[in-house]
């Protein structure tokens, strides 16, 4: 666990001194704050358009760092040829990947918190004060990191045994495909044969399921989040990062580094 934490550490400080990281937060912030605009324009529903545009920065934002740098991960190290010099030492390759992983974790937590500060200041500057349905934002904003998170995942299996390039465009393909997961499981078993059928629904249910981290509508209409949803995402993303995780070091642990 020591070599694990060194490794996320170091990951946390590279990424940290990276200034896309500095420009994307930027970015998102000003959006928030156009949102602050956008919101006095719209008599009567300011709150709903600053907290729909702010969490979809957020979503955004943390999406092209999750994919861009969760990708880069590997082959970054193995461009420089820093990983050979980091393997030769005491360090397994599966807390290599998990330090990584980690690393990147991190990075996303503080990059997220900080746009999220940014958001509930935009509601402060509209509000005054901060009301009990306002908690609703705090856990739409803990969805998007647990989705963040499953992304990184999946970006650091494919770069494990892949290009930089094909590796985003397969993460992409996941990700948008896991947002149909639903209307791939609602579509007429009638109209198909009954292999196809199967297949879809085995399918549907492999697929990382991302709709469910999408509670931005409740969000922004002050409905609360039962709990026992909080706990099952919070679960499901636990358990679907552990088994791509496990494939990614299975990957990586048979890949030729010569």
């Amino acid at each position: 666990m020591k070599r694990i934490g060194v490794v996320a550490l170091n990951t946390f400080r590279e990424a940290v001194r990276d200034r896309v990281l500095y420009n994307l937060v930027f970015f998102a912030l000003v959006m928030m704050a156009a949102s602050i605009l956008v919101g006095q324009i719209s008599i009567g529903i300011e709150k709903t358009v600053i907290v729909t545009l702010g969490l979809s920065a957020i979503s955004v934002i943390g999406l092209l760092i999750a994919v861009f740098i969760g990708v880069g991960l590997v082959s970054k190290e193995m461009d420089k040829r820093t990983l050979y010099a980091l393997l030769s030492k005491p360090v397994r390759r599966w807390e290599f990947l998990l330090g990584k992983f980690g690393g990147l974790l991190l990075t996303l937590a503080v990059n997220t918190a900080a746009m999220a500060v940014g958001l509930f200041l935009a509601l402060l500057f509209l509000k005054q004060a901060l009301e009990k349905g306002d908690i609703t934002v705090f856990v739409a904003v803990y969805f998007i990191w647990l989705k963040l998170a499953l992304v990184v995942a999946l970006a650091l299996l494919f770069s494990c045994f892949t290009t930089p390039l094909l590796a985003i465009l397969f993460t992409a393909g996941i990700y948008i495909a896991g947002l149909y997961v639903q209307e791939l499981r609602d579509l007429p078993k009638d109209a198909m044969s009954p292999g196809l059928a199967a297949f879809t629904k085995w399918f549907s249910y492999l697929l990382p399921n991302f709709e469910n981290y999408n509670v931005m509508a409740l969000a922004a209409h002050d409905r609360f989040v039962p709990g026992s949803f909080i706990l099952q995402n919070t679960l499901y993303t636990i358990l679907y990062c552990a088994v791509v995780l496990t494939g990614a070091v299975l990957v990586f642990s048979r890949r030729n580094l010569k």
